[in-house]
């Protein structure tokens, strides 16, 4: 006898990271322009500070996330973020601390900001702090095979894609584990396509993350279940905002890389200068 839908363990797509039946909303913010960038170095897990441009960055980011329902709306509920997580390193903090002094401005409640080791940018070894003009110099071979096998390939001394997700599924699980904690599960007999009806219940729990551009690229493939491999289909615009939506238990990327609020901050430096960093394998 065939089984019933209802009698699968887990829904097509979910991966094991997220608790059966959450809704949940997940805000990913990278962090905005650094020096770095601005000189055109590998940064990895070395400091580099935020450029006035990249303060500027954050702090519309948090206006924006302040007021979702402004047009174009955010798919974010017009709520108070249930957690605030941040990499530790400076460049995320400082646009944590500056989108969440924006919410405050605009009367958004904000919850105290948490470091998370796991969400760290990947380690980039002795490629940090170089230009990639001196890394195809010194390092050209690792080079050519991280920009086209990044899970045969990583930095010398840096993080390989299967150090990375470990950490990055550790944190992402306890995260969730506590948005679903004291929540009613969700149901997918409910329609699943925008436009017919509401996909989600009023108002579900959502956390902001404040983090980079390589480790996003692992936590959605992490939340959507995708193999390592597909780590260079993704990418992640300064100050942007990507929203990756949790229908019970079945994460859903529902917009990747909004920064229309940057205005002429992003013509100038944002998608012109990710995209130039994306192809030189720069995180």
């Amino acid at each position: 006898m065939n089984a019933s839908p209802r009698d699968a363990e887990r829904p097509s797509g979910s991966a094991p990271i997220i608790p059966d039946g959450l809704d949940a909303i997940l805000v990913l913010l990278r962090h905005g322009q650094t020096q770095f960038i601005v000189e055109k170095r590998f940064q990895g897990q070395m400091e580099a500070p935020l450029s006035r441009l990249g303060e500027r960055q954050a702090r519309l980011a948090g206006a924006r996330l302040a007021r979702p329902h402004a047009a174009p709306p955010l798919p974010i509920p017009d709520t108070a973020p249930f957690a605030i997580v941040h990499s530790p390193l400076g460049r995320a903090l400082r646009t944590a601390e500056f989108a969440a002094e924006a919410m405050t401005a605009a009367g958004r409640a904000t919850p105290r900001l948490r470091p998370d080791a796991g969400f760290l940018e990947i380690g980039q070894g002795e490629w940090e702090g170089l230009t990639d003009t001196e890394i195809a110099a010194r390092f050209g071979d690792s080079l050519a095979g991280w920009r086209r096998w990044p899970t045969r390939y990583h930095a010398p001394g840096g993080e390989s894609l299967a150090e990375v997700r470990v950490r990055v599924e550790a944190s992402l699980a306890a995260l969730l584990a506590e948005m679903a904690e004291g929540g009613h599960a969700g149901t997918l007999d409910r329609h699943q396509v925008l436009g017919y009806a509401d996909v989600s219940h009023d108002n579900p729990r959502w956390s902001l993350i404040v983090g980079h551009g390589g480790v996003f690229r692992v936590v959605v493939c992490a939340l959507l279940d995708l193999a390592p491999e597909h780590f260079w289909n993704f990418d992640f615009g300064l100050a942007a905002i990507t929203v990756v939506e949790i229908r019970a238990g079945r994460a859903v990327l529902r917009s990747l890389n909004i920064d229309h609020y940057l205005g002429e901050d992003r013509a100038t430096s944002t998608s012109d200068e990710s995209a130039r960093r994306g192809r030189s394998g720069a995180l």
